[in-house]
């Protein structure tokens, strides 16, 4: 009697498992670690007028004493002087304001869209996905710049309420900050919608057939199934808009005043019209410690519980 020896699957060896994994971690560390390691140095350095504006400069060939000068011309002042200009701290407030707003705002019309392309029929989902991404195909930039010529006094906007008899007169919403919430939401809108539809589209609806088999009106059930089992996508759209919108300088600069001053705005300035390299990368770590941080806490927290679950 023959036995028949099953083979091993193709890619299931350590090592195939350690280089797929590996992959990713390779991509953070040449993308994004080597990136923030530079700019966190800088952040420590002293701005000088030169090219590049700041100092001290690492001289490898002057070996071991060249590494010692180099550390001890690091020093934490532009990490102080955040903290004494009143400008750099409103702008960080007005950011997280402006960027938390917008991400409410996002989910609330979001959410509605999402909910409504996962319950329509199958054959015209990809027809309603694609009309969600397909803003996309023109660059921010033009679509940023068409939003002024809607918003501005004689604009679009304008006109069409004072040819329906909405209005007397022109409304200021250019260089505002319903300007700015206006730019964020249409911009950012489809990194919301497209989480949500995934969560959404993936419902068992066998469970809203089993609460109406129960008793329970469809405005509960939707509250009590279809929201919690569609809070992860929830929170990766609010992720995926959030942390940008904090950090967004095209919308404000061009659709916002004086009074929408965003952290984006303060790099800007602090890189090219003050050439205060080290100011501005201390600004930059800073924000991203308080992306960071929270999110790191956050995961922590859901990776303990999903542990304690199993």
């Amino acid at each position: 009697m023959t036995e028949t020896v099953a083979s091993k699957p193709e890619g299931t060896s350590p090592w195939g498992r350690r280089l797929v994994v590996a992959v990713p971690y390779l991509w953070l560390l040449v993308l994004f670690l080597t990136p923030f390691l530079i700019v966190l140095k800088i952040s420590f350095s002293n701005k000088v007028v030169a090219q590049p504006p700041y100092e001290p400069q690492l001289d490898l060939a002057g070996g071991w004493q060249a590494v010692k000068d180099f550390f001890a011309g690091l020093s934490l002042d532009n990490y102080y002087a955040i903290f004494e200009y009143t400008e750099n701290i409103e702008a960080y407030f007005s950011s997280l304001k402006i960027a938390a707003t917008a991400t409410i705002l996002m989910l609330l019309i979001a959410y509605p869209m999402a909910y409504a392309m996962a319950r329509a029929p199958k054959t015209i989902r990809p027809t309603l996905v694609m009309a969600v991404i397909l803003p996309f195909w023109t660059s921010l930039l033009i679509r940023v710049y068409a939003w002024i010529g809607i918003l501005d006094r004689e604009g679009l906007l304008n006109a069409s309420l004072q040819w329906l008899g909405i209005i007397d007169e022109p409304l200021e919403i250019l260089h505002t900050e319903i300007a700015v919430y206006i730019g964020m939401v249409y911009s950012y809108l489809p990194f919301m919608v497209l989480p949500l539809y995934a969560s959404l589209e993936k419902l068992d609806e066998t469970l809203l057939e089993a609460a109406a088999d129960l008793g329970c009106p469809p405005w509960k059930s939707f509250w009590q199934v279809t929201v919690p089992l569609s809070l992860p996508g929830v929170i990766a759209g609010c992720f995926l808009v959030f942390i940008p919108a904090v950090g967004e300088f095209v919308i404000p600069e061009l659709l916002g005043g004086s009074g929408t001053y965003m952290i984006g705005q303060a790099l800007y300035a602090e890189f090219f019209p003050n050439l205060n390299w080290p100011g501005a990368c201390a600004i930059a770590v800073l924000l991203l410690l308080v992306l960071v941080v929270p999110i790191a806490i956050y995961q922590n927290v859901q990776t303990k519980e999903i542990e304690g679950r199993a």
